[in-house]
């Protein structure tokens, strides 16, 4: 009998694979920066051509500069990371954040494996990350669809809208010390544990990956740290892109009268009323500037993040996240 992760990928690849296939090629930057690895041969220096790559011996010689000449490789290493915390678990069964991010995998891994390059993944919660090592293969992409499977986040936590909690960033922004309360970190008193740390996320990815890679990070990017720093000590070594996943649950605070709010990642628990007028500022307030922050981070790093809605379709989302990286890379 077929495993979930394979009727996933089956499904994928009729409605998502085979639509993009084709189109990430040349839509990353290569690993070796054009240099490639084989040599082929010579031709003369022009304007704009890379002086490190002047064979000197040649141009000695000949009295006028030559370049060696180098097949570009194509093939990279491409890094998943794949945030598997407990407030990836918010949205409506079968669509919520852990299953986007569950078919995004699955459908990158098959991609870039199509295409010759490698793929790895780092799964990361709140325990020590797990990683399946780069592989091309069907079978390989169905292997981090297993992982996967084996992550499950702490049962009831991020469970959106239903039996009236909501997750999320309300439980951050509504705290039992008020508004921003999530930012100190650390454990709240009868929490279920620590907030996701981004920045040890980020420092984990750079850790495994040795050689320079495209590192594509899956996240709800809820949590805590200075993940600015980390990321852009990654993006100087490798090629990030951002894919922050977001439900409705994130954004939106129902109009349900006297609900309870959840912190998604600790189990934090305050009753608010959802229908005053000045909670929904305040949290809208707090939403936009969450929001801002995460752009200026990342446009700082210098990486792009594409936002990928929960009630997106994904063949749609990942042709625009596609476009609008060759857009970038011209």
């Amino acid at each position: 009998m077929a495993t979930a992760s394979e009727r996933l990928l089956l499904r994928l690849e009729w409605k998502v694979v085979r639509r993009l296939d084709g189109r990430l090629q040349g839509a990353h930057r290569t690993a070796h920066r054009g240099s490639g690895i084989d040599f082929t041969g010579l031709r003369a220096y022009g304007d704009g051509d890379d002086a490190r790559n002047i064979d000197w011996n040649v141009t000695a010689r000949l009295d006028e500069p030559y370049l060696r000449v180098f097949t570009e490789d194509r093939e990279l290493t491409v890094w998943l990371v794949l945030d598997r915390s407990a407030s990836m678990a918010a949205g409506r069964p079968g669509r919520g954040k852990h299953d986007v991010l569950a078919e995004l995998a699955l459908a990158l891994a098959r991609l870039f494996g199509r295409g010759g390059n490698r793929v790895g993944a780092l799964l990361f919660d709140t325990g020590t990350p797990r990683v399946v090592p780069p592989g091309t293969s069907r079978r390989h992409a169905l292997r981090i669809g297993a992982e996967l499977e084996r992550t499950s986040t702490s049962p009831g936590a991020g469970s959106g809208a239903r039996g009236g909690r909501t997750s999320g960033v309300r439980g951050r922004i509504f705290g039992a010390r008020g508004a921003g309360s999530g930012a100190g970190g650390g454990r709240t008193s009868g929490a279920r544990g620590t907030t996701t740390d981004l920045a040890e996320m980020l420092d984990a990815a750079g850790r495994l990956a040795r050689r320079r890679a495209l590192i594509v990070v899956l996240s709800d990017f809820i949590g805590d740290g200075d993940w600015e720093r980390s990321l852009q000590r990654l993006a100087r070594r490798h090629e990030v892109v951002a894919l922050r996943i977001v439900d409705t649950a994130d954004d939106v605070l129902p109009e349900a009268g006297l609900i309870v709010v959840e912190d998604a990642e600790t189990g934090e628990q305050l009753v608010v009323d959802s229908a005053d007028p000045l909670l929904r500022v305040r949290f809208r307030a707090a939403v936009d500037a969450r929001d801002a922050r995460l752009e200026a981070g990342m446009r700082r790093a210098g990486v792009p993040v594409h936002r990928v809605d929960t009630d997106r379709d994904l063949a749609e989302a990942l042709v625009e996240v596609v476009a609008r990286t060759r857009d970038r890379s011209r």
